[in-house]
């Protein structure tokens, strides 16, 4: 396997190096029978989306994986009340958390219920609706850490309204990672170039208007208190009185501003170039204007009081433009400007702006939230059931390092409150909670608490890692004990039925099809192939490690329960051949299908699999799904042999399957953009692509035989 060079490059000189070796490295990575390099700035920059005029739904985004600023049309955030039914305009960052004051005392064991399981009562966090519930999921909660905007009056000296404003041009240009935006106030042009630095939580912009001069444009900055709604409000505006703003230090050409939120703390450092005067306009307010026609300014955010100066706006918008080119020349591509089929085009847009939409929102040292660094749906908390579907095209895409940044915090922080969570409910090993914060603290929920399917994810994961990089030893001492503590726990979680001699799977648990009760779900098809898979491979981490197989993990795989099957058919789980006239229930996700697509699918009978998928692309209540399902639908078809299915199911004419102007799934009114979706076309992207283990060596196993795809760099699925 060749990896990609990476050389941190810091001049001219070097970046052309980093690109010019990234192109050689390519030259090894082509497909067979692929004749010639993909062009990836032609690639990228035919998908440069652009807007001319207000659009609620596509607001762009600037970021680094470990941060993110959300820009309206005019390159800042100006207008935020007319993007907040739509997508709103925020500053996140990994980093930024805010928990209010805890002054009920509440603790996770006021949430706790007993639920029979083989006649043993374990406790779960199922009291959410509950006032000890509802603080303990919605704190902590990321934090906005600030809105910055232009303020614009008219002649007259009123405040200008986006409807002020004509010939509004912008663009995102994806290959430099700059945003560029255009207007007209008062006959007068306005020009605003934003970037994000790649390596810092800074955010840079030129402003350049011969209003600039006049007064009529301004910068300002305001500062709000934490926000404990479930979804887009990311900010509280009208609680003043509970935060604090300090001018803690002023220079000629900055400030820096600290910010006191109840027990939480951060710091903001404004730095200008040229002349400019700064004024607070209120009690978290401020504006910046100068008397020259050009306002170049940077913003830097971190947790801790910033020590030395920060880079300017040139050299922040000129690391921007170095890092995103290697960025795209680096790992993989998929090119389908050959294919004649009119969808090719759409699909490979989505490809272009999902690859950038993954890399500013989930890169990062934290597992990503569903809706990422943009705003707060479930308060920003992250679900370790979707990391699968946020991090695995990372490797696939052979960029492994940007899903490893998120992997040492399972170790450093998650592993100790799994142990605790599996001893409480006493069971062996390590139990991975679902829907968390960055300290790794269970939510409680009425769901969420018995999902099961996210525990063998950190065994795939540390796998995908030791293939990708050529069974390096290394890696299996990195994630042994994670991969260990996690199979200790599948093996206990199965109960034993003598009179059947097998094991089952619950109850109580919920699916990954989230339609069922606890107390009643029992051997869900995908999660029984998970657990199959996830100890087989732990047991093959024994042998490469020289340690004698675990006996309780071969027991519980040599007598898991087989597969339940209804009429040739995989049912969701063995208790809906119960619980409903036809067990494949046609709502929410149709999990039974990624047991043989995203997974291997140990046991499973394809041809009994490609009949199942039949039926759910029959009839399925489309409305009912979630974004990443469609993904999940395609890599069944594609391991199936139906590679035309895998193509309709990516594309499929249905709301949860949009893909907006800005590139974000969108779900619904209340989920306009959902990352998971991304994460999981990429995946199945990779896969259609490069194959899956067993594979022939097809070029493209799975895609038509009329379609002309180009790839490279790209990894197999498992």
């Amino acid at each position: 396997m060749l990896y990609p060079i990476r050389i941190r490059a810091r001049s001219p000189f070097r970046a052309g190096l980093t690109l010019l070796l990234a192109s050689i490295v390519l030259l090894g990575c082509q497909a067979p029978g692929q004749s010639e390099a993909i062009d990836r700035q032609a690639l990228v920059e035919r998908h440069n989306p652009s807007q001319s005029g207000l659009d609620p739904l596509s607001p762009f985004t600037l970021g680094n994986g470990e941060f993110a600023f959300t820009a309206d049309f005019t390159g800042l955030q100006t207008f935020p009340d007319a993007y907040e039914e739509g997508i709103p305009l925020g500053t996140l960052a990994q980093w930024g958390w805010h928990s209010v004051e805890n002054t009920g005392g509440y603790q996770l064991a006021d949430t706790f219920k007993n639920y029979d399981t083989d006649g043993r009562a374990v406790p779960y966090a199922a009291g959410q609706p509950s006032e000890a519930g509802e603080w303990l999921r919605a704190n902590p909660h990321r934090l906005h850490l600030g809105r910055v905007g232009l303020a614009l009056s008219t002649g007259s000296g009123e405040a200008a309204g986006p409807e002020a404003l004509t010939d509004p041009t912008q663009r995102l240009d994806m290959w430099r990672g700059q945003l560029h935006s255009e207007f007209r106030l008062g006959g007068e042009p306005v020009s605003v170039i934003t970037a994000v630095h790649p390596e810092r939580d800074q955010v840079a912009a030129r402003i350049r208007s011969p209003l600039l001069a006049e007064d009529r444009v301004a910068l300002t900055l305001a500062f709000p208190y934490g926000s404990l709604s479930w979804g887009k409000q990311t900010a509280d505006w009208s609680q003043p009185e509970r935060h604090s703003t300090l001018v803690y230090e002023q220079g000629s050409q900055h400030v820096l501003l600290r910010r006191q939120l109840d027990g939480d703390r951060y710091f903001v450092r404004l730095s200008w170039e040229g002349e400019a005067s700064l004024a607070q306009t209120d009690r978290h307010e401020f504006r910046l204007s100068t008397d020259q026609p050009e306002l170049a300014f940077t913003i830097h955010y971190s947790s801790t009081e910033p020590e030395g100066e920060q880079p300017d706006t040139e050299l922040t918008l000129a690391a921007s433009a170095e890092h995103w080119p290697a960025f795209w020349q680096s790992g993989g591509a998929i090119d389908f400007s050959g294919t004649d089929d009119p969808r090719a085009r759409e699909l490979e847009r989505r490809m272009v702006l999902s690859r950038y939409l993954t890399a500013i929102q989930t890169a990062s040292s934290l597992p990503p939230a569903e809706t990422g660094l943009t705003y707060n749906s479930w308060y920003g908390k992250f679900h370790l059931e979707m990391h699968w579907w946020h991090g695995v095209h990372y490797v696939l895409w052979g960029k492994p390092e940007l899903f490893e940044k998120s992997l040492p915090w399972y170790h450093e922080v998650a592993l100790a409150k799994a142990r605790e969570k599996a001893q409480r409910q006493g069971y062996a090993g390590a139990r991975w909670p679902k829907m968390i914060g960055p300290q790794a603290n269970e939510s409680p929920s009425t769901v969420g608490v018995f999902l099961i399917w996210q525990q063998p994810h950190p065994i795939y994961f540390a796998e995908l890692l030791y293939q990708y990089h050529d069974q390096d030893p290394a890696i299996l001492e990195r994630y042994r004990d994670i991969v260990f503590a996690t199979a200790d726990f599948m093996a206990d979680y199965a109960i034993y039925e003598p009179d059947a001699d097998r094991y089952r799977l619950g109850p109580p648990l919920i699916p990954g099809q989230e339609i069922y009760a606890p107390e009643e779900a029992f051997n869900p098809v995908f999660e029984l192939a998970y657990w199959r898979y996830g100890l087989s491979v732990a047991q093959r981490w024994r042998e490469r490690l020289a340690l004698d197989a675990e006996p309780e993990w071969d027991q519980v795989l040599n007598k898991l329960s087989d597969y339940p099957m209804h009429k040739g058919l995989y049912p969701n789980s063995e208790n809906a051949l119960e619980t409903f006239e036809d067990p494949i229930h046609r709502n929410d996700h149709p999990t039974m299908l990624g047991a043989y697509g995203m997974l291997p699918g140990s046991g499973i009978d394809p041809d009994a699999m490609a009949d199942t998928l039949d039926a759910v692309m029959h009839d399925w209540n489309w409305q009912r799904t979630w974004g990443w399902d469609y993904p999940m639908i395609a890599m069944s078809a594609a391991r199936v042999g139906r590679p035309e299915q895998a193509v309709d199911a990516l594309l499929m004419d249905v709301q949860k399957n949009r893909y907006l102007n800005n590139g974000h799934n969108y779900q619904d009114e209340r989920l306009t953009i959902y990352l998971p979706g991304n994460g999981g076309l990429l995946t199945a992207l990779a896969m259609m692509a490069a194959g899956w283990e067993g594979t022939p060596d097809d070029h493209t196993p799975g895609f038509p035989d009329d379609w002309t795809v180009r790839h490279e760099g790209l990894t197999p699925l498992p």
